[in-house]
């Protein structure tokens, strides 16, 4: 047999059946992506769907999404070298990854929604604590930090051994940083005065669940599809607790989202009750029954309940998948309802134009975009595993 030219890490016929396909995924999505990342950056925001009264939309979900899933891993991360829990034994170094390339991509994300993108310097060099949005900036800036210093210190630490003291200490920073970043988000929604549908008490209740449950949901994609473990049972008990915790969460998200909803609704406030009218009867209304809750909740939780799909690793990596698209329509259920209530009553009447419009969907251009981001998020996250070795195949495992 010839041998490949190409490094091992980047050998295609060297990969796993779930790696190519992940890998040809990944390569379209950021296909796609290009015209997209080419447009916004250097055209402008002509194309987008937000203007004057709409000014948030899907990039602005898609950080939320993205950066929940990137504090909820580095969680996952401390179960091994934090808690010592045997069953997170080789799943640490891929949480850390995870959190490592998935930052960034929200990051990415929410600088495209940015008119000027180069003023995001004024934050480190001019900074107002007493802003959450500057809170928030060298918050993320200082958890990339600490999840770097993390991973150096895991390929760093000898297997089987406890973490050092050191160690520890930035894991407990990393964890407290982890908390208050997935938190903190809801909080920045939440002091929004114009925005009264994000007022209510236990929407930044959510995020810090939102963020855990997104983490073991791909730890579910990860584990089922990539990861090689010494004994297969280990596999399988993970896939187990993992899957039951995902579910259990997004059971969790719907009696919340249900508190949070009935307590908007019994308020009667124009404000709440528009964006919850238009989330469960209006426009939006496919993206909480059929996606959020039918998708992401309940199929899930029939696969899962179902022990020979439960147990089987494509299955259970898309059960993860399932679930983490329906954290991610919640996200987009918190932000686009809320753009659609009037600022001043008749203000969509008084005064037309392109981006003049409380009826917002996503445009081509957002969409292009945001394949990019997502594309790009995995080939660095597959790729990069590949050359560090994370994914420890059997082979590898010692």
């Amino acid at each position: 047999m010839k041998k490949s030219s190409f490094p091992k890490w980047l050998d295609f016929n060297a990969m796993s059946s779930f790696e190519r396909v992940t890998l040809l995924a990944g390569i379209v999505a950021f296909l796609l992506g290009l015209w997209g990342l080419y447009t916004r950056l250097f055209v402008g925001e002509r194309e987008v769907g937000y203007g004057s009264y709409v000014v948030w939309g899907l990039w602005v979900t898609m950080y939320l999404f993205l950066a929940g899933i990137a504090t909820g891993s580095y969680i996952l991360a401390a179960f091994e070298y934090l808690f010592n829990i045997p069953l997170f034994k080789g799943v640490g170094k891929s949480a850390l990854w995870a959190g490592l390339v998935t930052m960034p991509g929200a990051l990415a994300s929410i600088g495209m929604d940015l008119g000027h993108m180069e003023r995001i310097i004024k934050v480190y060099l001019q900074p107002n604590f007493s802003s959450l949005l500057a809170q928030m900036v060298w918050g993320y800036t200082l958890f990339l930090v600490i999840t770097v210093i993390t991973l150096w210190m895991a390929f760093k630490q000898k297997a089987g051994t406890p973490a050092d003291g050191a160690f520890k200490a930035v894991l407990w920073i990393g964890l407290v940083m982890s908390i208050f970043l997935s938190g903190g988000v809801g909080a920045l929604l939440g002091v929004n005065a114009s925005r009264p549908y994000w007022s209510i008490g236990l929407l930044s209740v959510q995020f810090p669940i939102y963020a855990f449950a997104s983490g073991v949901s791909l730890m579910m994609i990860v584990v089922g599809w990539f990861l090689g473990f010494k004994d297969e049972k280990q596999r399988e008990h993970l896939l187990r607790w993992l899957g039951w915790v995902a579910i259990g969460l997004s059971l969790a998200k719907i009696y919340i989202l249900w508190a949070y909803l009935s307590q908007g609704w019994y308020s009667n406030l124009p404000g709440v009750i528009d964006p919850i009218r238009e989330i469960m009867f209006g426009k939006y209304w496919w993206y909480f029954w059929v996606i959020q809750i039918a998708l992401g909740t309940l199929v899930p939780l029939f696969i899962h309940m179902t022990p020979k799909l439960a147990h089987n690793n494509l299955w259970a990596g898309l059960t993860g998948l399932m679930v983490l698209t329906g954290f991610a329509v919640a996200r987009a259920n918190i932000v686009f309802p809320a753009m659609t209530v009037e600022a001043l009553d008749g203000l969509p009447e008084a005064f037309f134009g392109p981006h003049l419009s409380i009826t917002y969907y996503p445009t081509l251009l957002e969409w292009s975009v945001t394949l990019g981001v997502l594309g790009g998020v995995t080939l660095f996250f597959l790729l990069g595993a590949r050359y560090l070795s994370i994914f420890n195949k059997p082979s590898e495992v010692k």
